[in-house]
């Protein structure tokens, strides 16, 4: 590469920040890094009619949690900006006008009824429809009548008629489109406002893009950008058009529109829906990155700094590639098992925070080693700690009851526990493991039928964490508290 490499990511802000825009925003920031290049973040906020004003904020704060810092762009600031379309539309008006003046666009003053009838005319004939460029040959008079009347025109590019348009795609080769294909576009809406095309165009010309990553969607689009960058006289960024991601099911593209039928999970598409859910950046960003480019094949965990180190656009694939939900779990319980003990209870401080539990810190990090090998998420945690900061547990009275046991017997071991457990000196999981041991024995129980008791009597669960630690995590007094409360429902 003879130019340092520039790259950006260019939303618009019109929903929230979506699985598949993560994944180009992650492909462009690796391969910035991995060359050394710079990773820009600029927002394409021209299309006011489909502006949400929620998007924004929850862009930027989605890709800081995923780690995806920009290196130019809002708040960041940089010498090629503003980075807000909407700030740069004196921009696009003179590049527009300057094409008019060139005689490679035109002014337009069909108006939307005239559009709206030649497309129906054109779908009733059996024709594509597209503009038929009414506007193209107006006499200098033909305007001047227009423009008398107050219409105030959009700009067209005027495109070839004839020949072809051709460009390369580092993923997909050459391509070459018949100019017969494609439209006159509006480059200039008559509020003022540029389309799409004009402004990215422009925009990555200034901004001496070297490079655009982006899905495959906008493919169709490179040929009308060829004929700006050629109308323009500027060279073209290299073009690399991302695979789709495919729902779980590998049919269709994974869309904004949740689609869920009984009995199925819930499918998460925004990034802000999957940390809400309890999931890692870390486990979010190496899961991402293998949805459509592979290292070697097999080796599926990589750090931040390797995935830099090693993401190639020729390991890109050019094949769509579904998204697991699945393989997700199992790649985030996996990264919750790594996290040390201090970091993962941080986490879980604050998502149990979020879930209304009063938790404190030294407790649930007394907590992490029973609970971390059984949850895939933070937010499973809740369901396996809650009750120890719960002020008092609920449950139904029969789950004290084991299998061939009935109330006097269940009876009689919890007044029997609770003896053994006041004297457990100290109150720890060896002691507490040892008394209650002995004291199955004593009673002729098997010690799943004592320690089931037990457990729903201080967890209300029938299925809590392990029960020594658990117990000498909630504390002689408590323990001892919860049990008398499970005698007095059996009395």
């Amino acid at each position: 590469m003879t130019k340092s490499v520039r790259v950006r990511f260019a939303p618009s802000p019109t929903g929230y920040f979506h699985l598949g825009s993560a994944r180009s925003a992650l492909y462009n920031w690796l391969f910035a890094r991995h060359e050394g290049g710079r990773f820009i973040l600029r927002i394409e906020d021209t299309d006011r009619t489909r502006y949400d004003p929620r998007a924004l904020p929850d862009l930027l704060d989605s890709m800081r949690w995923l780690g995806l810092c920009w290196d130019e762009g809002p708040e960041v600031g940089g010498e090629y900006g503003p980075y807000y379309q909407s700030d740069r539309v004196h921009l696009y008006q003179e590049y527009a006008r300057q094409l008019v003046a060139e005689g490679r666009a035109y002014r337009c003053y069909c108006s939307p009824e005239r559009l709206a009838k030649l497309r129906e005319e054109q779908r009733r004939a059996g024709l594509t429809p597209g503009y038929d460029r009414h506007c193209r040959y107006l006499s200098a008079r033909e305007i001047a009548d227009y423009e008398a009347q107050g219409i105030v025109p959009v700009i067209r590019l005027a495109a070839p008629t004839e020949g072809t348009t051709e460009f390369d795609d580092l993923l997909r080769g050459h391509i070459v489109v018949n100019n017969n294909q494609l439209d006159d576009l509006v480059l200039l809406k008559s509020d003022g406002f540029p389309t799409y095309h004009l402004a990215n165009v422009v925009d990555d010309h200034l901004m001496a893009i070297t490079h655009i990553l982006r899905g495959e969607e906008w493919l169709s689009s490179v040929p009308k950008h060829v004929l700006l960058y050629d109308a323009f006289g500027w060279e073209m960024p290299v073009q690399v058009h991302l695979p789709n991601i495919l729902d779980p099911s590998g049919k269709g593209k994974l869309s904004k529109r949740k689609k869920k039928a009984p009995g199925e999970r819930e499918m998460l598409t925004y990034i802000h829906e999957f940390r809400e859910a309890g999931y890692l950046p870390e486990a979010m960003v190496n899961f991402l990155a293998l949805v459509g480019w592979s290292y070697d094949g097999t080796r599926e965990y990589f750090t931040r700094s390797e995935l830099v180190r090693l993401f190639d656009l020729s390991s890109v694939s050019k094949s769509p590639a579904a998204f697991s939900y699945e393989k997700l779990d199992h790649m985030n319980a996996t990264y919750i098992r790594n996290l040390g003990y201090n970091d993962l209870a941080g986490r879980l401080l604050q998502t149990l925070f979020r879930q209304g539990i009063e938790a404190d810190f030294f407790t649930v990090l007394k907590l992490v080693p029973l609970i971390r090998e059984r949850i895939q998420t933070l937010n499973e945690a809740a369901k396996w700690v809650d009750f120890v900061f719960a002020a008092q547990i609920d449950y139904d009275t029969e789950m004290l009851i084991p299998r061939k046991m009935d109330r006097a017997d269940a009876l009689k071991a919890l007044r029997a526990a609770r003896e053994a457990l006041a004297e457990a000196e100290p109150f720890d999981e060896e002691h507490i493991e040892g008394r209650l041991r002995a004291l199955s024995d004593a009673l002729g129980l098997k010690a799943s039928a004592l320690l089931g008791i037990i457990r729903v009597a201080t967890t209300g669960k029938t299925v809590a964490p392990p029960l020594f630690g658990t117990l000498s995590i909630l504390g002689r007094e408590t323990t001892l508290a919860r049990i008398e409360a499970a005698i007095a429902r059996l009395e």
